[in-house]
């Protein structure tokens, strides 16, 4: 039995995997999903990843790491601190040592695709208006091929999503030693397949390609259980 730690991405929190949960328990296995402290500007991956620590209990043995889209700059910094397992790396920005993840970001225009995220290419954190993702954009980049009530019960808890740990230079300074794996999402429209595919394979990770958009939680909850189950 594996426990699971669930790191979501930008904006979100631990209700997104409220699908994955019980089917990852249904197998078996545990859970913990807390909630990153996003919003607020002191905290960048270091405070992130003190909190995924917290979750996890002192005793757990087996544990598997995953981290969402931008929940990908944290989760090596869990496998500094502690033994885990497996890292895995869920439609996931990675990050760099020595640098920010704007500073990267400026040098990979590939590695983010979404629509009005064009600022992040150029060096730059959007504007507060740009910052708040409406309705059609979040279903767009996020979750086009998620039932539309599903969708929009997760676009309406958003939250707000402090960009401190895109901005600060990575806490991280040596890659974690580590078995880790990338998923990438054929049809996202938010992390580039390209890129994904590229820093897969710098950073030694394995690489799974699934069928689905960025959001494979709620697109199709039991086939990626099967995935994370199946390492």
């Amino acid at each position: 039995m594996s426990l699971f730690a669930l790191v979501h991405g930008g904006a979100h929190g631990g209700w997104c995997w409220e699908f994955l949960v019980p089917e990852l328990e249904q197998r078996g296995h545990t859970t913990v999903a807390p909630d990153l402290p996003i919003e607020e500007d002191s905290a960048g991956a270091r405070e992130y990843a003190q909190v995924v620590l917290d979750a996890i209990p002192a005793d757990a043995e087996d544990v598997v790491v995953v981290g969402h889209s931008l929940g990908g700059l944290t989760i090596p910094l869990v496998a500094q601190a502690r033994p885990v397992r497996h890292l895995v790396y869920l439609a996931a920005q990675v990050p760099v040592p020595g640098l920010s993840n704007l500073e990267y970001l400026a040098t990979e225009p590939g590695a983010v695709v979404f629509a009005g995220a064009e600022n992040l290419a150029e060096g730059e954190i959007p504007s507060e208006h740009d910052q708040v993702v409406g309705w059609e954009r979040a279903k767009a980049g996020f979750y086009h091929d998620v039932n539309d009530e599903v969708a929009r019960h997760a676009w309406e808890r958003f939250r707000r999503q402090s960009f401190t740990v895109m901005t600060e230079r990575t806490p991280l300074e040596v890659w974690p030693d580590v078995p880790s794996t990338y998923i990438l999402m054929k049809e996202d429209r938010a992390v580039g397949q390209e890129w994904s595919r590229r820093r897969a394979k710098e950073i030694g990770a394995d690489l799974i390609e699934m069928d689905g958009s960025h959001s494979p939680f709620y697109s199709r909850p039991a086939e990626l259980a099967d995935v994370l189950v199946g390492l």
